[in-house]
């Protein structure tokens, strides 16, 4: 897996002073996409241990709330297989830190898998678990509106992604 960029400090992508990481590889296709370049899977740098121990270190920071996922497109399958045993790492070091992912697919809330289920892997459903929050569906530029937060357009959903998994119903981690 390729890596577009790293935000060090950003605020803009979920709760409090987080890092964000923009995986390389995206599908979607989303008319008007903030982030095109990273579309192509071999933009950018390989996500490396050097570039994920550096991530993790600065994770330790107290003013660091945890780490956004981004793209590209996070739950490509490819980049799954990538990232699950990075954020599983996370999680294990850091477990009071936020882990938040943005993604074009669609949470199917009661299996806990992605409802385009030709993008599902062998772990899939284990690294959905360990998110926070997920925000899920794809950009849409006709449903575009500058007063939603931390989303782009309206069909997008911020999802409690623990009360979800243990209810089976989507629960909103904010309107």
């Amino acid at each position: 897996m390729n890596y577009a960029t790293i935000k060090w400090t950003d605020i803009a992508n979920g709760e409090g002073v987080r890092i964000s990481l923009f995986v390389s590889g995206c599908t979607h296709r989303c008319k008007n996409c903030f982030n095109e370049i990273a579309w192509d899977f071999s933009y950018g740098q390989p996500f490396d241990e050097a570039i994920q121990n550096e991530i993790i270190s600065n994770l330790d920071s107290t003013f660091i709330a945890g780490i956004s996922l981004l793209g590209g497109e996070p739950l490509e399958p490819q980049n799954q297989e990538a990232l699950y045993p990075f954020i599983k790492r996370i999680k294990e070091l850091y477990p009071k830190k936020t882990i938040w992912c943005y993604t074009g697919f669609v949470l199917d809330e009661k299996s806990g898998d992605l409802r385009e289920k030709h993008k599902n892997t062998d772990c899939t459903k284990a690294l959905i678990g360990l998110f926070d929050v997920l925000v899920d569906g794809p950009y849409v530029e006709a449903l575009h509106n500058i007063r939603l937060k931390f989303r782009g357009s309206s069909n997008q959903r911020v999802i409690d992604v623990q009360k979800t998994l243990q209810t089976g119903e989507c629960v909103l981690y904010m309107e």
